[in-house]
């Protein structure tokens, strides 16, 4: 018997992207200038980075600053109690790609098309929202991605629901050294550039909401981190070809503060579905936790297995 709220559907959302979106997004996740076809509008290949439809759930079709707070209360599930968005961080992310975007979204309407997958309750600690986002091209139903996403609604559990499923994890192999390793440097100003792509919450620009839910300040986006990994696997393992890359996951294991340096550490796994290789990876601020854990991509593997960038 399906739990509560399972197979509830919001209303379509409409949403809408440029070609300078694509090229914010692109700057802001950390790709860099041999990669033209991802930051020149004019280049002949010139692409989306094929994870922005996580953006489009927070952006729809504004070009201005929102209030995230409101925008996010959204219809009630029936069933649950009302969660407060002032008090949600990530968990989980699975994108799967199913057609390439177009440069823009000018000349045809999409749509994000949402339901509920299962809400858990998790004592305590808080309440997980599972959903399934499907990026729909609306006169002729086709899905081009589908983002299937876990909200942590923090100490907002005890409400009587069930506790979910175990999670299927993906641990990267620890017999052997990985196959690339790549960083980044993070700075004062990365959320602060990163939120401009649609992802307005306060917690990743202001200290007062980080101080409230207990992270002690500032945190910076978990879909930053995540987006910033799914480049460097695509740019390391897959010639920075969009088309390369068919699924990416990974969960939202600790939080990353501005000034940290992220290092994330990939594994070709050798297991093909078709011509899609599994790689697997995980990210950890330096000389700390893991900040992403549970990844796992399908890539069409092009580069050296071997390098350290």
């Amino acid at each position: 018997m399906p739990g509560p709220g399972v197979g509830f559907e919001y209303p379509p959302k409409e949403v809408s992207w440029t070609k300078r979106d694509a090229l914010l997004f692109a700057n802001s996740i950390g790709a860099t200038a041999d990669e033209l076809h991802f930051l020149y509008e004019l280049d002949p290949n010139f692409s989306v980075f094929p994870t922005y439809p996580v953006i489009l759930t927070f952006k729809g079709t504004t070009q201005e600053v929102v209030d995230f707070y409101a925008a996010q209360k959204a219809v009630p599930i029936p069933g649950v109690p009302e969660f407060d968005p002032a008090r949600v961080v990530d968990g989980q992310r699975l994108l799967q790609s199913f057609k390439p975007l177009p440069p823009s979204s000018a000349g045809k309407k999409f749509e994000i098309r949402t339901k509920v997958l299962g809400v858990y309750d998790k004592g305590r600690p808080g309440t997980v929202v599972e959903t399934q986002s499907d990026l729909v091209e609306a006169s002729t139903g086709d899905v081009y991605t589908r983002v299937v996403s876990s909200s942590f609604f923090v100490a907002q559990g005890n409400w009587g629901g069930p506790k979910g499923p175990a999670t299927v994890n993906y641990p990267p192999p620890r017999d052997r050294a990985p196959d690339v390793v790549f960083s980044y440097q993070t700075t004062p100003e990365t959320a602060l550039l990163y939120r401009l792509n649609g992802d307005y919450n306060p917690l990743h620009a202001h200290p007062d909401p980080g101080r409230k839910m207990g992270f002690g300040g500032v945190i910076i986006h978990g879909l930053f981190s995540w987006n910033w990994a799914a480049h460097g696997l695509l740019k390391h393992l897959g010639g920075s070809d969009p088309a390369n890359l068919k699924e990416y996951q990974a969960r939202f294991a600790s939080p990353v503060r501005p000034g940290d340096r992220l290092v994330a550490s990939a594994w070709r796994t050798g297991q093909k579905q078709g011509e899609w290789e599994e790689v697997r990876f995980e990210v950890k601020v330096e000389g700390g936790k893991v900040c992403l854990s549970n990844g796992r991509a399908l890539i069409k593997c092009q580069a050296p297995a071997k390098g350290k960038l």
